[in-house]
């Protein structure tokens, strides 16, 4: 079956979209699924912005933030100035453990919230105290889950 481009671009707006909506930054969600979709060997800036019709700015900036997060990495092109971006091969999982203490750190903070409003039955302490309770399970649950993943990903191929 042959690419469809058209497709595929509305696939990838769509999916950014998504992202945005879930509370990911719109220019970074729209690069990151640009790349999700390029055959091997990244893109370059220039390719993105032209691409996503958008200025080099909004794509260094977008690069820098999914580089900063750990997403994408730079590919240095031999006698070149212009580098290219590539998405990890496994940057979706490499995310997810390298945030996994951060769960821990917000459940700590959100009980230090609750403890301080001093009234677990008002609103804002019931929220908080939730909120504590919902991250140290998701901290809880986290190593499981990406020991499921390994499992799912050895299983197939």
């Amino acid at each position: 079956m042959p690419r469809d481009e058209h497709a595929l671009r509305a696939a990838v707006e769509q999916s950014a979209a998504v992202l945005t909506a879930a509370g990911f930054p719109k220019m970074p969600a729209r690069v990151l699924m640009s790349l999700a979709v390029a055959e091997r060997g990244g893109k370059t800036a220039a390719e993105l912005a032209d691409e996503l019709t958008v200025s080099p700015a909004a794509i260094s900036g977008a690069v820098r933030y999914l580089q900063t997060v750990g997403i994408i990495h730079r590919i240095p092109q031999p006698g070149s100035r212009r580098d290219k971006w590539e998405l990890l091969d496994d940057a979706w999982y490499s995310t997810l453990v390298a945030k996994s203490p951060v769960y821990a750190a917000i459940s700590a903070l959100s009980d230090k919230l609750a403890d301080a409003i001093g009234d677990d039955d008002s609103p804002p302490g019931a929220r908080t105290r939730e909120m504590a309770r919902f991250y140290r399970f998701i901290d809880r649950k986290m190593p499981e889950l990406l020991r499921d993943w390994e499992d799912e990903r050895g299983s197939v191929g």
